[in-house]
């Protein structure tokens, strides 16, 4: 079970109606977010912040911003985050051969130049202690401009806050995250863990 049970969506008119952001992004409303509403200021500026972070301004594209998430997600290790993000990123137009590759991302063909910058700034921005860098620095600018660079460090960052909730909380995990996960990330060892509602 985890630390705190999620409560019923319709606990909260107001985030239920907010919420419904992530019927598009996930298929679903994720438990996280159900648990938020304990206290539901929380939950509300939450789902604000998601939605102002996550909004496509460009050329950070919205399957980006997910895989950008995800990268963000598999430093920190919180599992729940790393099925939650590769789901959006699919459900939001990322490249079939991206998804089937984001691991080797450094490496692989279907990733670009300016996609493994802003990846590898994901990476070290993530890291505690933080790697960025003069070296990141510059090579974000290669390809990027300051109005999308605060776009990625804004997802980072977000990330950072659910990858902390969701690893303390052991939120428990979503059918269709877990579908996700087990599709792209099994094959590199992803599991449950303690997302699998039984860890506390």
């Amino acid at each position: 079970m985890p630390l705190v049970d999620p409560l019923n969506p319709s606990h909260s008119p107001e985030t239920a109606e907010l919420a419904k952001f992530f019927n598009e992004t996930l298929g679903f409303c994720p438990n996280s977010v159900l648990t938020m509403q304990h206290r539901p200021a929380i939950s509300k500026a939450f789902i604000n912040l998601n939605k102002a972070v996550m909004a496509n301004e460009g050329r950070v594209t919205s399957a980006l911003k997910r895989m950008i998430a995800w990268v963000s997600s598999n430093a920190t290790g919180c599992r729940y985050c790393q099925a939650h993000a590769i789901r959006a990123a699919e459900r939001y137009g990322a490249e079939q051969e991206q998804l089937d590759n984001i691991w080797e991302y450094r490496t692989h063909p279907a990733f670009s130049e300016a996609e493994r910058a802003a990846l590898d700034f994901s990476l070290a921005a993530s890291q505690v202690p933080n790697a960025v860098d003069a070296k990141i620095k510059k090579r974000l600018y290669q390809y990027w401009n300051e109005g999308e660079i605060v776009e990625m460090l804004g997802v980072i960052s977000l990330f950072g806050y659910l990858n902390r909730w969701n690893d303390s909380m052991g939120t428990s995990i979503e059918d269709g995250a877990v579908e996700s996960g087990e599709h792209y990330l099994g094959k590199y060892g992803w599991e449950k863990g303690k997302h699998d509602g039984s860890s506390y």
